[in-house]
């Protein structure tokens, strides 16, 4: 076997965090009644996941899922959300069946402080007092790759929901207080009575590629050594062709041609969609705007096999559970068709 040799996975067993590829039923009807949800929290089979501002609590074996009944929650009156179920024998379901709940304890106040979470990820974990000493609120940037399909599923819902909550307690109609409603999935005003729903805002992330060579680049304030495919929010109006193309013209001067679209991931940080898109590029220069990235370039197929073997010099290996480095994998192994 020749020494470069990198193994790629089936791409079944490679698909990026938070893929959905699971049995979860988010059971909207449910959200609507009281009771029910009452009778559906009280099963034994049905646990809650814990968010403090943002991070998620895990566990050795993966999502730190607790009974409603837990100490935790004993003091901790956050807001909660239902988050769906998991039948037995559905196709998909390889992880626990039950009801999930996810329940905001950021009114916790930890005698260490902890830095805010980005990009470059914290690594520190926070425990608690009624948890064992081996379970810790995590930044899920850092988590991801540790989760299953379900659970990848659970903690980005919750984060992105948790998230909205924070940020859009006040009407955006008339100003006033909004309160929580079906079970966590709307907010509606008391004032002026109108309703609010959560938002998810698509941006296209896009491998850039012009024959046996790939566009990367990276963004002010990452790592060192960390490059990734471009990516951008959508404008108003526009289609997931053209924003690609703007992004990458905007950001490196590069302009690209055919454009299709490859696969989603849903990217709570803090509530994006990302598509991820192949792009034909008709053009080579590079002309870097500071303004939207720090630095590109164009690297060939056999320098990517080194980046993801992490044995090139300069770049690092692609964020195991990321589409960006998901895609790379697919390119590298001729997946993308």
């Amino acid at each position: 076997m020749p020494n470069d040799y990198v193994p790629m996975p089936d791409w079944r067993d490679d698909l990026p965090a938070f893929s959905g590829a699971n049995g979860l039923d988010r059971d909207d009807q449910l959200r609507r009644d009281p009771q029910g949800l009452k009778h559906l929290r009280a099963q034994p089979d049905t646990r809650v996941l814990p968010i403090w501002r943002g991070r998620v609590l895990l566990s050795p074996e993966g999502l730190g899922l607790l009974p409603p009944d837990h100490a935790l929650f004993a003091t901790l009156a956050g807001p909660e959300i239902y988050l769906g179920r998991v039948s037995d024998g559905v196709l998909g379901a390889s992880e626990a069946a039950g009801a999930f709940f996810a329940r905001d304890v950021s009114a916790y106040e930890p005698q260490e402080s902890l830095p805010e979470g980005g990009v470059s990820f914290d690594a520190t974990e926070l425990g608690h007092p009624s948890l064992p000493d081996s379970h810790g609120f995590t930044e899920l940037r850092g988590a991801m790759a540790r989760l299953g399909p379900l659970e990848a599923e659970l903690a980005a819902t919750a984060r992105a929901m948790f998230e909205w909550h924070r940020s859009h307690r006040f009407c955006a109609v008339c100003g006033a207080p909004s309160d929580l409603k079906d079970a966590g999935w709307q907010r509606r005003c008391a004032t002026c009575g109108a309703s609010h729903f959560p938002r998810t805002d698509p941006a296209v992330i896009m491998m850039i590629t012009k024959g046996n060579r790939l566009l990367l680049g990276r963004s002010p304030g990452w790592p060192e050594g960390m490059y990734s495919t471009l990516a951008g929010f959508m404008e108003p109006g526009e289609t997931v062709e053209k924003a690609v193309r703007r992004e990458v013209a905007e950001e490196t001067g590069v302009q690209v041609g055919a454009v299709r679209f490859i696969a989603s991931q849903p990217w709570p940080f803090p509530s994006s969609l990302m598509l991820g898109c192949h792009g034909e590029a008709l053009s080579e220069e590079i002309t870097v705007d500071p303004t939207e990235i720090e630095d590109a370039m164009w690297i060939t197929r056999e320098r990517l096999l080194d980046v993801v073997a992490g044995r090139d010099a300069v770049i690092s290996p692609p964020r195991v559970g990321a589409i960006a480095g998901w895609m790379m994998r697919q390119w590298l192994a001729d997946r993308l068709l």
